[in-house]
């Protein structure tokens, strides 16, 4: 037995539950984060609950029907067929599991300030069905402090004691869809625990579905290790996007320049520029670690800069648009302009926090017709923010001539660019996509 953890405990029972699979899982969030979990341990020999509020969801996940591109349905109707996974949106049903999985969004405000009402509606729920044995572990991103300052306060507030009664943990979500070569399966899971018998339960749940754990000192830890990953490189992006501006200026191929350097074998790493970032987590998390420096006077410079000129970046987009056209004798105002690719990055149909939503919403504004395609995502659904009610277009020779420009923004592999650039009259391309094109490069223009 664990030495942290004693014989006939709430803690004995629950590791004997887990290395013994008998322990039911709930995921909280069923989303690109909390299905892809769930299923992993469904399909790891547990007895999975999935809980979302959104109902529509949760019945075509019973019905064996998937609702994100990467998850095929194949896979949930194995799991349901087994009898592993169920889902629901009811949160009583929560009172069922002995490790609960918390994967709830953690956006931004309209004034770019942390919006907790997932996490603290979450723990409020979690509150009026805590139980004496559960565990339960944070993955949503977020600044350091949030498991010790918000969920531990209302968990323990039942009169249940953390590490005695109910365990508490942290540990950052890696979730990369459409990447090939890493999975959630495979990618290690960093965990921290509020006590040590909390570091040891969540150590043993994560350790039976993934290869290997990696162990820190606090849950604070586990919450600033996912905000130094993702930093880093909204840090590293936004200083190609701001030398992208410079060299274009100076009339410098930024796209050359890396390639140059990245044949240097030490001490560079290559970062790609491109119309702004997307996905949940790089775009935010640089706002939640300076809102929350802020509580302890210390200004973080550099990294709301980085932040800020990523963020900056449609708007430099679309200028480059307009000085295009111009130079084909034509304005923005009332142009047709047609955009290649929705999603936040290639091959998936993920739409958080994409720079391709902002750039309909600024072209728009500028009196632009728009439209687009995406072989991934065929009709836009309502954001936080935006509710475009567009649907992606056939991607034929005769609306590629039609544009007046057509945008680059996602380099999804199923686009043929010679194709492209072949049929289409004028082309911004923020990606670099049409690279190993030979013909019609004077139809070309970087941005």
């Amino acid at each position: 037995m664990d030495p942290v953890i004693t014989h006939g405990s709430a803690a004995s029972d629950l590791l004997e539950k887990i290395r013994t699979r008998s322990a039911v899982v709930s995921v909280i969030g069923l989303g690109y984060v909390g299905l892809p979990l769930a299923m992993l341990f469904a399909e790891r020999g547990f007895h999975v609950l999935g809980f979302d509020t959104d109902a529509k969801k949760m019945a075509q996940l019973n019905s064996g029907q998937s609702y994100i591109g990467h998850i095929s349905s194949d896979r949930v109707q194995a799991a349901l067929a087994i009898g592993r996974l169920s889902s629901t949106s009811h949160p009583e049903r929560l009172a069922e599991a002995d490790a609960i999985i918390i994967c709830v969004p953690t956006p931004l405000t309209a004034h770019r300030e942390p919006d907790m009402s997932y996490i603290e509606g979450t723990a409020r729920t979690l509150a009026e069905i805590l139980r004496r044995g559960q565990l339960v572990s944070l993955e949503s991103t977020t600044y350091p402090g949030t498991t010790s300052e918000l969920l531990l306060p209302t968990l323990e507030a039942t009169g249940l004691r953390c590490g005695h009664d109910f365990f508490l943990a942290y540990s950052p979500e890696r979730e990369d869809p459409g990447n090939p070569n890493f999975s959630t399966a495979t990618i290690p899971k960093v965990v921290g625990g509020v006590t040590p018998a909390c570091l040891e339960l969540a150590d043993a749940l994560y350790s039976a579905v993934v290869p290997n754990t990696v162990r820190v000192s606090s849950t604070e830890a586990a919450e600033a290790v996912k905000q130094l990953e993702n930093i880093f490189r909204a840090v590293n992006v936004g200083l190609v996007n701001e030398l992208k501006i410079l060299f274009q200026r100076m009339g410098i191929q930024i796209w050359e320049v890396i390639e140059a350097a990245s044949t240097k074998p030490f001490g560079f790493m290559k970062f790609t520029p491109g119309p702004g970032l997307g996905g949940h987590c790089v775009p935010v998390d640089p706002f939640y670690l300076t809102w929350k420096a802020r509580q302890y006077d210390v200004p973080m410079r550099f990294i709301e800069l980085a932040g800020e000129i990523n963020t900056s970046m449609p708007t430099y987009v679309v200028s480059r648009v307009a000085e295009a056209l111009n130079d084909h004798s034509k304005c923005l105002r009332g142009a047709r302009i047609l955009l290649l690719g929705i999603a936040y990055k290639p091959d998936v149909d993920d739409l958080r926090e994409s720079p391709s939503l902002r750039l309909i919403e600024l072209l728009r504004e500028r009196g632009a017709v728009v439209s687009y395609n995406d072989p991934h995502i065929p009709k836009l659904h309502r954001t936080r923010r935006y509710d475009f009610d567009l649907a992606s277009q056939e991607l034929t020779a005769e609306m590629l001539a039609a544009a007046d420009c057509v945008l680059i923004v996602t380099d999804h592999a199923a686009y043929d660019w010679t194709f492209i650039v072949r049929h289409a009259a004028l082309i911004v391309d923020t990606r670099n996509a049409t690279r190993n094109v030979a013909e019609g490069r004077d139809k070309i223009v970087h941005a």
